[in-house]
């Protein structure tokens, strides 16, 4: 079995494989030092924690993550909180790193005896119609080399070896917001004990705790801004504007330590079965970042993948391999109607609903959409069970 990609998907997937006594590898492009310390989700759902329980994965995450179940949306007509972790199902979120998350896997895999290639690049699935698949890539020192296997798994993202193999014919669904969001952590404890939301004419800000000494911004910016356009100061001087720190407190301010433009765009592959590669994580299917989805489907879709694989390969039955696609599909397309639901609650306006004067409509149905989440129980109990759901 090979697996392409160390990040949550391909780590679960190579641990479960492993206690199933199924042989793998997993060829990671980048270095070890840099998965672990690669910036990512940080919210992780209850689902989630119980799969990462189940399979004896979840012990640092409950020495040092945190629970969470609080929202506050800030917007020009004052602010509101949702205690979401007591509605809905009464769930909350777990608060863990997911470099951290990565760091536990790739440790508890390599303990038990696990293989991984760092610095080996794939390139190229090939024969994944029949039942011996092989990926070439590239080695750290250059040199060509290949991998034969009866299963490919491709957890390497959407630019990665498994999406570029797929065959022709093959439906893939894109949907781009038209919109970017600056993303940045900041060397600076939370300002506020909340998922902080502000919408603003000038544009979307958030705020997220990613531990005691390190939070998570977003600022909404220009489509095609490169990432170090505004200095500090700028950034700090508009995160206080959008969320309206004169009213409601100054940030705590400290270094950026990090920062990088994501595109809000949609993308996701049918099928995820094309004979013997299967796709998990990005690879399988993107989210905007506006609900943090993606970690989470990643690791519900690799046990869903590792329980299938494990039935296929130990009995001959490809039944729970056939169901796979479809399976998943139902979780991911759930995931992509409430983030976009998300999306559009967030954003100050659609580029071409400014240029075609659509703007005042867009903003009075998300001002209709937060007082409704404001006041109603039954929206608010549907936004809970769907914020933290997969």
């Amino acid at each position: 079995m090979v697996i392409l990609g160390a990040g949550p998907a391909g780590l679960v997937l190579a641990n479960l494989l492993l206690d199933a006594g199924i042989d793998c590898v997993v060829l990671e492009r980048a270095a070890r030092s840099h998965i672990q310390t690669r910036a990512r989700a940080g919210f992780l759902a209850p689902n989630t924690v119980r799969i990462l329980d189940r399979h004896g994965l979840a012990d640092g995450l409950h020495r040092h993550g945190q629970t969470h179940g609080t929202c506050e949306f800030r917007t020009a007509d004052g602010s509101f909180r949702l205690d979401y972790g007591a509605l809905g199902r009464g769930e909350q979120h777990t608060v863990y790193p997911q470099q951290n998350l990565v760091t536990d896997l790739l440790t508890r895999y390599l303990d038990a005896g696990g293989r991984i290639r760092f610095g080996t690049e794939a390139l190229t699935v090939n024969d994944a119609d029949g039942t011996r698949p092989y990926v070439t890539t590239r080695e750290p020192d250059g040199s060509p080399t290949r991998w034969d296997a009866r299963y490919v798994a491709g957890c390497d993202g959407r630019h990665g070896a498994a999406r570029r193999s797929l065959p022709p014919g093959t439906v893939r669904h894109h949907h781009d917001h038209g919109v970017s969001w600056l993303g940045l952590l900041a060397e600076a404890p939370p300002s506020l004990d909340a998922v902080g939301y502000a919408v603003h004419d000038r544009g979307f800000a958030g705020h997220m705790a990613r531990s005691p000494q390190v939070t998570r911004y977003y600022l909404q910016c220009r489509r095609g801004a490169p990432a170090d356009a505004w200095p500090e100061e700028r950034i700090w001087d508009e995160l206080d504007l959008r969320m309206r720190a004169a009213e409601h407190g100054p940030l705590r301010r400290g270094p950026i330590i990090e920062r990088g433009v994501v595109d809000l765009v949609c993308d996701v592959v049918e099928s995820l079965r094309h004979g013997s590669l299967l796709l998990a994580g990005d690879a399988a299917s993107l989210t905007a970042p506006a609900a943090a989805k993606g970690a989470n489907l990643a690791v519900l879709e690799a046990e869903i993948l590792a329980g299938a694989l494990a039935e296929a390969l130990s009995s001959g039955d490809d039944a729970a391999l056939d169901r796979y696609s479809a399976q998943c599909l139902a979780h991911i397309w759930r995931a992509q109607e409430f983030t976009q639901w998300m999306t559009g609650l967030l954003l100050h306006a659609i580029p071409h609903q400014d240029r075609s004067g659509g703007s005042f409509f867009h903003a009075s149905l998300r001002r209709a959409r937060l007082d409704s989440l404001r006041t109603s129980r039954a929206h608010q109990d549907w936004f809970a069970e769907n914020y933290v759901g997969v």
